[in-house]
C-alpha cells in the first residue's frame, strides 16, 4: 500500500511539473487592452454586433477586426470613447430592428377557441397551432416581450407586440423565440413593410382577419418595376432595389402593406378599411 501511495505522489509531482513547464514555455500573453475595452462595453452580450458576447467583440476591436460603431447597444459617446482609446475610427452601421409580420390584433382577427394553459405562445402553438382562425397570426401572449432584455417590446391593448425602435438593438432574441416566425431583423431604412404572413388568397380571408393580405397584387402593380413581386400569395419587397416610395400602399384594400414612420406610427393607403373597433372581435366557434 505504501508503494502505491508513493507512486501516486511521484506521478502527481511529475505531472504538475510538466504542466508548469508547459505553461511557462507556451503560454500566450493576452493583450491587457482586452480587459480594458470589455469593461467599456455595455455587458449586454446580446450578439447584435455579430460576435458571441462583449468579450469576443472587445478582442475583435483591439485586434482591429471591427469598429466600435458596430455595437448598437452603446451610446455614441461610449463608441467615441472606445475609438479614442484604441486610436481608430468610430465606424458606423445602419441599425437593425425587429419587425413583426402581423397586424392581426384581437380587434380585427377572430379566434376559434379560448386557450387555457401556460400563458406563452410556444405552449399555445402546440394546441392545433393556437386559438386564432389565421394559423399564421400572432398569438399575442408575449414571449417576445418577456425575452427582450432591453424592454423594447410591449404588448398593446389588442394583444399585439409593438417594437420600440429606439430601444431595440437587433439582438435577435424575439426572432428566435416566436413559434410563428413572425419577427425578422431589418435596417431602419426599410420603411415599406408587409404586416402579414398568410399564404392563402381571396376575400374570404377577411372573415378571419380584417387586415389580412388577400393577394390582390395591387401593391406589386403600383410599385416601381421589379420592386415588389408576388410569391406564395404574398408581396415580397426587393430591398436590394429599395426605392423610397409609398405608392405600393395606396390601393391596398386591407392595409396589410404599410409605411412605418420613424416615430413608431404607421400609415395605410387611402383605400384601406378604417378600423375603429376597440374591443375584441367575436369568437368564432362555428
Amino acid at each position: 500500500m505504501f508503494t502505491s501511495i508513493l507512486t501516486l505522489v511521484v506521478l502527481s509531482f511529475l505531472l504538475t511539473s510538466l504542466l508548469i513547464f508547459a505553461h511557462k514555455k507556451w503560454r500566450v500573453n493576452e493583450n491587457p487592452l482586452y480587459d480594458d475595452v470589455e469593461l467599456m462595453l455595455p455587458q449586454a452580450n446580446c450578439g447584435a454586433c455579430g460576435y458571441p458576447g462583449c468579450r469576443a467583440f472587445a478582442e475583435a476591436l483591439v485586434d482591429k477586426k471591427t469598429l466600435p460603431g458596430l455595437c448598437s447597444v452603446s451610446s455614441s459617446e461610449l463608441q467615441l470613447k472606445i475609438a479614442q482609446r484604441l486610436g481608430v475610427d468610430v465606424g458606423s452601421q445602419e441599425k437593425n430592428v425587429a419587425r413583426l409580420a402581423c397586424a392581426g390584433g384581437n380587434n380585427v382577427a377572430k379566434h376559434h377557441a379560448h386557450y387555457s394553459g401556460l400563458k406563452n405562445c410556444r405552449a399555445a402553438s402546440l394546441v392545433s397551432g393556437g386559438s386564432k382562425n389565421c394559423s399564421w397570426g400572432c398569438l399575442g401572449l408575449g414571449d417576445c416581450a418577456e425575452v427582450c432584455q432591453f424592454n423594447a417590446i410591449n404588448i398593446d391593448e389588442h394583444h399585439l407586440p409593438f417594437v420600440n425602435e429606439d430601444k431595440c438593438t437587433g439582438c435577435n432574441d424575439c426572432v428566435d423565440i416566436c413559434p410563428k416566425d413572425l419577427f425578422s431583423l431589418h435596417p431602419m431604412s426599410h420603411r415599406l413593410w408587409v404586416a402579414c404572413k398568410n399564404l392563402q388568397s381571396g376575400d374570404d380571408l377577411l372573415d378571419n382577419c380584417e387586415v389580412a393580405c388577400t393577394a390582390c397584387g395591387r401593391c406589386a402593380h403600383d410599385a416601381p418595376e421589379n420592386f415588389i413581386n408576388m410569391q406564395n400569395n404574398l408581396p415580397v419587397i426587393d430591398y436590394t432595389n429599395f426605392q423610397k416610395t409609398i405608392d405600393p400602399i395606396k390601393r391596398c384594400p386591407t392595409g396589410s402593406i404599410l409605411w412605418l414612420a420613424e416615430d413608431g406610427s404607421f400609415k395605410k393607403g387611402s383605400d384601406a378599411k378604417l378600423i375603429i373597433r376597440r374591443s375584441d372581435k367575436a369568437l368564432d366557434c362555428s
